[in-house]
């Protein structure tokens, strides 16, 4: 039989129609399309796909699951190792990881990694019971972790297994962090990111929100009042960079996080059901090209933008965002301003205005691998923008 060269395209929600709202725009594999792709995995004895995976999945053996239909027993091999696959089956860069070391990816296209991952997530969350990977029931020193975000619910499920007592503390109302508050629902849809934390729930691990530690709780309660021998701190990365250049402080410009937490935390996405105070206008520029800037252009555009540009001082080779979200992008009217960078934002009575690029062209490479931009001098330019999200 010859060898499939090219992945099992995943069908999506067509464009015009998934603009209008945020709903989840691939739809997955079904179980057809799961085994073919699967059946593309060679099944290398030395697996590099499991040495550039960052916690060492069993790649291989849970995609041979996958091709023999026992999809269960695929989640569950995925589970030893990965506590959130339905999450990172989603948003997790497989394309720089696994993928990019995938032997088939050597003369055709790697093998689809992610999306078998998250079949296999989404069908055990839909068909299975049973609780995986349940925790042992020992009688190990109590836990605290500060943060129920990525880094906080992957640790406290780590730790259950192992036999701890686990708490989490978490400051806000809902679990999640950034998987919640910075992920658009059109990406990582709520009701996954609830059910993944049920599953660590199930394993014992008590979850407290509301609590702000160093607040409502100081870390020496924790240790001496609470009796818990170790604290595990993931209180996340949520400070924005700004660019510092004149007008940052103008009404109208968003730091990305604020613009989705905005979004997010407080359901703009729900609109008019939920009234949130966030205002987008007709003409946004988005500074960057990251996963996070697709994320807040496309979340701009669902939310009534005319115009959206993304406006990057590099280009479209060198942007940093997944493949998938860029081409997704372009697909929902994004438009790429390339090999700019912002000098300026200007407004009118403390309003955004315009904002005042100038061009770029590349030269060498830099630590990162990439053509380090340079100022073309001469070359400013102004557009017309009413919102800039950073």
């Amino acid at each position: 039989m010859a060898i499939q060269k090219k992945k099992t395209s995943m069908r999506n929600r067509s464009p015009e129609e998934r603009v209008k709202n945020f709903e989840e725009v691939p739809y997955g594999y079904n179980d057809e399309e799961a085994i073919q792709e699967a059946e593309r995995c060679l099944q290398c004895k030395n697996s590099p796909c499991v040495g550039g995976c960052p916690v060492e999945v069993p790649i291989p053996e849970f995609i041979n699951a996958v091709t023999e239909g026992d999809f269960s027993k695929a989640n569950e091999i995925i589970k030893r190792k990965n506590n959130l696959p339905a999450i990172c089956g989603r948003v997790c860069p497989q394309e720089v990881q696994c993928e990019k070391v995938c032997v088939m990816g050597k003369k055709n296209e790697p093998v689809a990694i992610g999306r078998l991952e998250r079949f296999a997530a989404d069908y055990a969350l839909k068909n299975d019971k049973k609780t995986v990977a349940q925790a042992p029931q020992g009688k190990k020193e109590k836990v605290a972790v500060v943060g129920a975000g990525p880094a906080g619910l992957t640790a406290a499920a780590d730790l259950a297994r192992a036999g701890f007592q686990v708490t989490i503390f978490e400051t806000l109302h809902k679990t999640g962090g950034v998987l919640r508050y910075g992920i658009p629902e059109f990406r990582l849809p709520k009701s996954i990111v609830d059910k993944e934390v049920e599953a660590i729930e199930k394993m014992g691990v008590e979850i407290k929100l509301n609590v702000i530690v160093g607040k409502t709780i100081m870390v020496d309660e924790l240790f001496d009042e609470m009796g818990f021998k170790a604290v595990f701190i993931g209180t996340g990365a949520g400070l924005p960079w700004f660019l510092n250049i004149p007008g940052e402080n103008l009404n109208g410009v968003y730091s990305a996080n604020e613009f989705l937490t905005r979004v997010n935390l407080m359901k703009a996405y729900k609109f008019p059901e939920y009234k949130t105070p966030i205002k987008v206008g007709k003409k946004v520029a988005v500074v960057g090209a990251g996963n996070v800037a697709m994320d807040s252009a496309r979340t701009a555009k669902r939310l009534g933008a005319e115009d959206v540009y993304i406006v990057y001082r590099r280009s479209e080779k060198e942007m940093p965002a997944r493949d998938e979200e860029i081409e997704h992008a372009k697909e929902e009217g994004i438009i790429l301003k390339l090999l700019n960078n912002p000098v300026a934002i200007h407004g009118k009575d403390g309003v955004v205005e315009k904002m005042e690029c100038i061009k770029m062209e590349l030269g060498e490479k830099d630590k990162s691998g990439r053509r380090r931009p340079f100022p073309i001098e001469g070359s400013n330019w102004f557009m017309d923008v009413d919102t800039v999200i950073v």
